[in-house]
């Protein structure tokens, strides 16, 4: 049985975690001018996550890809039938030097043209515990996930990794 995995990172930008103030209201003119003005995040995927080619066996298993190497893993009853195994890469533009929180699901599920279903669970990414933009506003990450598939479950699935990224 051949099973061919796809997952399509959809990314949602948050302009900013902080509560928006009425700067009309600004009763000190000094003040108002003091403020800086956060500059939009831009998030924009460069590669999709791709678990590559595989088949499942009577057992089930999983297949697992490091986020930093883009290695793949493979585990229980599942065999490597060869393609490209990715991580996911995403670059987030911004204001320079700004500390950014992203925020990955807990698990997705993926579907096959025949209505099987099959979970992606441990999104995790490269990034350091606070992350930031770099001096020119840009972050590049990667990220990547387990993979778990039911016995005999083959087709080829896809679905979609929202991913948020916010100012802290």
């Amino acid at each position: 049985m051949k099973l061919r995995l796809f997952l399509f990172a959809v990314l949602l930008s948050a302009a900013s975690s902080a509560a928006a103030q009425c700067l009309l209201c600004a009763q000190d003119a000094a003040a108002v001018s003091a403020r800086k003005v956060e500059t939009p995040l831009r998030v924009d995927v460069e590669t999709r996550l791709d678990m590559g080619r595989i088949a499942v066996g009577a057992m089930g298993g999983e297949v697992a890809i490091d986020p930093a190497s883009g290695a793949r893993q493979l585990r229980g009853d599942v065999v490597d039938l060869g393609g490209f195994a990715l991580s996911g890469t995403v670059t987030v533009r911004g204001e320079p030097g700004a500390e950014v929180r992203v925020i990955l699901p807990a698990s997705i599920d993926l579907e096959s043209g025949h209505g099987r279903t099959a979970r992606v669970t441990g999104l995790v990414t490269d990034l350091s515990a606070a992350p930031r933009l770099g001096p020119d506003g840009r972050l590049r990450f990667r990220f990547g996930g387990r993979l778990q598939v039911a016995a005999r479950d083959d087709g080829d699935y896809r679905g979609r990794i929202p991913v948020t990224v916010e100012y802290q």
